[in-house]
């Protein structure tokens, strides 16, 4: 499997890639990638436009091989998501994670506040924006990519992860610019009706990135006001850079915490699984 790092930071692909070979163990290596250019951090919409081409080169690169089993988006936003799977013949949402969304469910839900957790004045919800926040791109004639293989985002595959099977959940994150662009992708995978709100953090994403115990802290009580204020009974850590503080988080919190590329390791797993026996997506 290739995990595609959307930020330029070679730090956070080398620690997003051995969570993934935690989660998957030795039956299916991992290999990351970081884009050939951008920000180190994707904090911001005009970040998550920029990062999709960058993404989608980066996976034709990986899968020019036929050495790959699997792509990894391992960016919150799914930057590129659509436009790679048009390239690799057009996984879909039911594919990424083998839990089929709830359809025709639409509506904002609010953006929340408490003591320590800060968030914007006003949530949105789908208007013309893309369900990932971003415009994706074309598929460049160049670069022969590897057909059928399946194309998982952490942002999807966590986001339905923690809503099977009608399970109120809420999302904790570090990204004010972007809660947008979140509320757009629950709205758009049909999740609006169990979405209890998003929790942000307080202080700039780049400062807390750069204090891991701060930003553990900062998490952490963003977490517990999503499952005590919210009423959510699973949390979505929001960022494939916040890893490290999701997996430790399952420890501090009793709430069902569920961190992204784990879950999408996960969803990897069934599709290859069900390719090669065959059997259904949907489960």
């Amino acid at each position: 499997m290739v995990l595609i790092n959307p930020n330029s930071s070679t730090a956070t692909t080398a620690m997003m890639t051995a969570i993934a070979r935690r989660a998957l163990g030795p039956a299916l290596p991992v290999r990351g990638v970081t884009v050939a250019r951008g920000p180190r951090m994707l904090t911001d919409p005009e970040a998550l436009r920029a990062a999709a081409p960058e993404v989608l080169a980066a996976g034709l690169r990986a899968t020019a091989g036929g050495d790959c089993a699997a792509l990894l988006v391992a960016a919150f936003g799914d930057p590129g998501l659509t436009a790679l799977r048009a390239a690799t013949a057009g996984n879909g949402v039911r594919g990424a994670s083998g839990v089929r969304p709830a359809s025709g469910v639409y509506g904002a839900s609010g953006v929340h506040r408490s003591a320590g957790v800060h968030g914007p004045t006003g949530a949105s919800g789908a208007t013309g924006t893309p369900a990932s926040g971003i415009q994706e791109v074309g598929i460049p004639a160049s670069g022969t990519p590897t057909p059928g293989i399946p194309v998982v985002g952490i942002g999807e595959a966590a986001l339905l992860e923690a809503a099977a099977g009608g399970t109120p959940f809420g999302i904790a994150t570090t990204t004010p610019l972007l809660a947008d662009a979140i509320h757009a992708r629950v709205n758009a995978l049909g999740l609006a009706d169990r979405y209890t709100g998003l929790r942000l953090t307080a202080g700039a994403p780049e400062r807390l990135s750069a204090d891991p115990e701060l930003l553990l802290d900062r998490l952490e009580r963003a977490v517990r006001a999503c499952a005590e204020r919210d009423g959510a009974r699973a949390v979505v850590i929001g960022g494939g850079p916040l890893g490290e503080a999701a997996e430790e988080l399952h420890a501090r919190c009793a709430v069902r915490v569920v961190a992204p590329i784990p879950a999408a390791c996960r969803a990897i797993t069934h599709l290859l699984t069900d390719r090669r026996t065959g059997g259904p997506t949907v489960r």
